[in-house]
């Protein structure tokens, strides 16, 4: 197909959201299959910090991709190397077999926050794809085609919620499970209509520590570890722990919600102590005190660290948050929200 001449006739323009989570880890078919007895589950939250994504033409021969955060790099079409800061987007290409592509991604939350993002926009650019080859997108097709894409690139097995998420939106538990011939899940949604994530909202904080994270390292741990036979019993726990959590969350009981996600941070820590830096290691403590649940988001190791907890709770504990970060350099409380959509399409102008 000739991309080239389709975008030169309209750009294509689409966005997703990025997620918080529980329970990660637990996506991976290493864990989920060993663990099947357990029916575990991950539960994540999309955010409106939304990457987007556009198709522009290029050179012929060649393909350009563009991000916030990155230096730009330019290859040959079907030369690029996978093993650079951005060769998973390159990856995406070259299984569609773009030429004369320029893919530019722009994302509103920071660069490696451990929110998913990298997920998020190789979601967003199989989407992009699609609406080119076939005029039509269906989530579930975008959020397998991506997986499938950054576990053959990544060097590492690879969970699926993160494309999940970005694909569909929305409050979901995803309970992970063999299934030949599907998709190896079952969607859960646990909030379904904006007044139940407007409540949401009010109580949970999402803030950036500083520092970035690379989350293959720390799943490269985990998953080297359970091979081994390691902390099994750790991660039979939080399967249970993200279980009762999804149905705290159901029940809009924010403070057990928040003492189940501490005490699911605790068995992390001890299996690797340093999935949070020291900022990461200040926010829990102070969400502790507070009567509420902190943990980091995706594999920590630095990125993000999010909050649940009773509103009259969270607000005391945002303030808290908000003066401890004004002393540290790159670190924010961010602006966001549960986002309902996954997959939007956009006027290029807009």
């Amino acid at each position: 197909m000739n991309y080239q001449k389709i975008l030169e006739k309209r750009e294509i323009t689409v966005s997703v959201p990025c997620r918080i989570d529980l329970g990660g880890t637990l996506d991976i078919s290493t864990f989920y299959l060993a663990l099947a007895r357990l029916k575990p589950c991950t539960v994540n939250i999309a955010l409106d910090m939304r990457t987007r994504v556009t198709l522009s033409p290029w050179k012929a021969g060649r393909v350009k991709v563009s991000s916030r955060g990155f230096d730009s790099a330019e290859f040959p079409s079907f030369y690029a190397p996978y093993d650079h800061p951005m060769g998973l987007m390159f990856a995406v290409a070259d299984f569609f077999a773009a030429d004369g592509v320029h893919i530019q991604i722009a994302s509103s939350s920071p660069p490696k926050s451990a929110l998913g993002g990298s997920s998020a926009a190789a979601v967003a650019i199989v989407s992009a794809f699609l609406k080119c080859r076939e005029g039509r997108v269906d989530p579930l097709t975008a959020a397998v085609t991506a997986h499938h894409i950054e576990a053959g690139v990544a060097g590492v097995p690879c969970g699926f919620q993160d494309q999940l998420a970005a694909a569909f939106g929305g409050v979901n538990a995803w309970h992970w499970q063999l299934n030949p011939g599907g998709p190896g899940f079952v969607q859960e949604r646990i909030f379904t209509h904006r007044e139940e994530m407007d409540a949401l909202d009010s109580h949970m904080l999402v803030a950036y520590c500083g520092v970035p994270h690379v989350s293959k390292d720390v799943n490269k741990k985990w998953v080297n570890a359970f091979i081994s036979g390691e902390n099994r019993d750790k991660w039979e726990e939080i399967s249970g722990i993200t279980r009762r959590f999804s149905q705290a969350l159901q029940a809009e009981d924010f403070f057990k919600a928040g003492a189940l996600m501490n005490q699911e941070t605790e068995l992390r820590l001890a299996m690797t102590p340093d999935v949070l830096d020291a900022t990461g290691r200040a926010l829990y403590g102070m969400a502790g005190a507070g009567q509420c649940g902190a943990r980091f988001t995706g594999a920590g190791g630095g990125g993000c660290v999010w909050a649940i907890g009773e509103k009259n709770s969270i607000n005391r504990v945002k303030q808290e948050w908000k003066d401890h970060l004004a002393g540290e350099n790159s670190a924010e409380l961010l602006n966001t929200r549960a986002a309902t959509r996954g997959i939007v399409f956009l006027d290029p102008d807009e």
